[in-house]
């Protein structure tokens, strides 16, 4: 049979203040301790709140001020569980203990998370195994799985039980960075070159007497034109393609699913799959490529490429930022990331820019405004 788990630690409220001093940060639910050491640096709301918060009860800050955590967020915080809190009153204290274990337990009853340590509501197995690739056992979770994908995990996912497939599913941000923007300067300066040679005419292929011809100078808008379809782009392919949900019934189109953006989801701290591995995205762009080429004179589709390649790189570095930066508070990004994190934690139907929040107002997916409150 299963190994029973170890009964929770105690800690004193003098050894929570010494580690504290130290520089973990440590808080706690009541009576029960949790160390976010790990985490601080990533948490949504600033690394000094969070450090403010080090050796506090949180109890009353899950509900209130700067905003009301999500249930996903509760469930965020459970995997960082050390121990309990030590009581004068032994009797009273494991009342309330187990009262609270229960209260826990009811919430979040189907095992659909799993904390790292012990947690006294972990159900005997969770829904996939964790020591083995995910990507073939995800199909077989069926009705379970859209909820099962929408509920966070702090803790590395493997796809593949290729260690060759593994590795090229895997990138680092800066990979993106020094792979595509030599490309975005290159083809630029061939599209600004070949315009300059003035034989680029726009509808040439339907008239020659009133064709548009293109001059170098308008490259620059050329290109923004590019970032701006980009921005669509990005936008459709992320609300029906990534959040697509996938039939029960179907093996394969969960996945597909899990492969594009659910794995994101299920753990969003994966630093190594935050963003679009080259040799699959050099794919998507050749398709892309293809249709602009079909669709526009050669060096005009050129140009616009360029523009949304360079959309395409910004968006993936703004991704990984969103995630594992800290912008300052009051300012654009600090608001982003705020955003993102809302879809990633409640709102997971909603908010689907990434770069840029403009598409979510025509679409109407716009995350309300009032689930953002403002802090004192």
């Amino acid at each position: 049979g299963a190994m029973a788990a170890p009964p929770p630690r105690s800690f004193s409220a003098a050894e929570v203040r010494s580690r504290c001093a130290q520089g973990a940060c440590l808080v706690r639910c009541r009576r029960r301790l949790y160390d976010l050491s790990g985490f601080v640096r990533l948490h949504p709301g600033g690394e000094q709140l969070l450090r403010r918060r080090a050796g506090t009860d949180v109890s009353a800050a899950l509900d209130g001020p700067p905003h009301r955590h999500s249930a996903n967020a509760r469930r965020w915080l459970e995997q960082y569980y050390l121990g309990e809190m030590e009581s004068g009153d032994e009797q009273g204290f494991a009342a309330r203990n187990h009262a609270d274990a229960a209260q826990l337990c009811a919430r979040y009853r189907g095992g659909v998370w799993v904390p790292q340590g012990y947690n006294r509501c972990l159900l005997p197995q969770d829904l996939v195994d964790w020591q083995k690739p995910l990507l073939w056992q995800v199909g077989y979770l069926g009705e379970k799985y859209d909820e099962w994908v929408h509920q966070p995990v702090d803790r590395p996912i493997r796809l593949f039980h290729s260690d060759i497939l593994e590795y090229f599913s895997k990138t680092a941000w800066y990979v993106v960075f020094m792979v595509w923007a030599p490309v975005v300067l290159y083809l630029s300066w061939v599209s600004y070159t070949s315009l300059a040679q003035g034989n680029t005419r726009l509808f040439s292929s339907f008239t020659t007497e009133y064709s548009i011809p293109v001059h170098k100078y308008y490259f620059p808008f050329i290109f923004l034109l590019g970032m701006f379809l980009w921005s669509l782009l990005e936008y459709l392919i992320h609300r029906f393609v990534f959040h697509m949900k996938p039939p029960a019934s179907n093996y394969y189109l969960i996945t597909l699913h899990f492969l594009l953006h659910g794995q994101h989801h299920k753990s969003p701290f994966d630093s190594s799959r935050l963003v679009f591995p080259p040799v699959p995205a050099s794919l998507v762009m050749a398709f892309f490529y293809g249709i602009l080429q079909l669709m526009l004179p050669q060096v005009l589709g050129l140009s616009v490429f360029v523009g949304g390649l360079c959309g395409y790189v910004i968006y993936d570095m703004m991704h990984y930022y969103l995630h594992y930066g800290s912008p300052k508070k009051g300012t654009y990004l600090y608001g982003l990331k705020a955003y993102h994190v809302k879809h990633h934690f409640e709102h997971q139907k909603s908010g689907f820019g990434i770069s840029t929040r403009f598409w979510d107002h025509p679409f109407r997916t716009l995350i309300p405004e009032e689930t953002f409150e403002k802090e004192d």
